[in-house]
């Protein structure tokens, strides 16, 4: 059976006849599931009435466990941001109630945003959505299927970070 991106390689491999056409097919298959991924993702936090960088801020905020709190430059550190975009985003998310800011209890110098129950709600039922489309993705290949491929990603991604910067 073939997918839109055989097409894709076929062309090119009248083209240009010297490409390789494992490695173009390959790249191509990977961008387009990002990309798949990507819409699939933006719908459903659409739903939500969130944008992919409310979620994620919401999402570094969860992941640090409870009380679900860090300090405007740990987020910024974390999201690869700068301060001045982080205090944005933390304004944004503050007047939808998603967070809230406070100074901490030992060093008042020092303000803490801290997820509210309705932003860990929505955060939790999000997650839950994006979950299901990964689900549903990935359930089309058997579980040794998806052992293997888990492994040759893993073989990629360990290539990538030990590659120079």
């Amino acid at each position: 059976m073939k997918d839109s991106i055989d097409a894709h390689v076929d062309l090119w491999a009248q083209e240009l006849p010297g490409m390789d056409l494992r490695v173009e097919g390959i790249a191509t298959r990977l961008q387009a599931l990002a990309k798949y991924l990507d819409r699939r993702r933006d719908a459903v936090l659409a739903e939500h009435g969130l944008q992919w960088w409310e979620f994620k801020t919401l999402h570094m905020l969860r992941r640090g466990g409870a009380p679900y709190q860090a300090t405007p430059g740990q987020l910024a550190t974390q999201l690869g941001l700068s301060p001045a975009a982080m205090t944005n985003r933390i304004d944004a998310l503050e007047r939808h109630g998603y967070v809230e800011r406070h100074h901490d209890r030992d060093d008042r110098r020092k303000v803490v945003a801290t997820l509210t129950p309705s932003g860990l709600e929505l955060w939790q039922q999000a997650l839950g959505d994006i979950t299901q489309v990964e689900v549903d993705l990935v359930g089309h290949l058997s579980t040794s299927d998806q052992d293997s491929l888990i492994t040759l990603l893993r073989s990629l991604m360990l290539a990538t970070e030990s590659a120079p910067r």
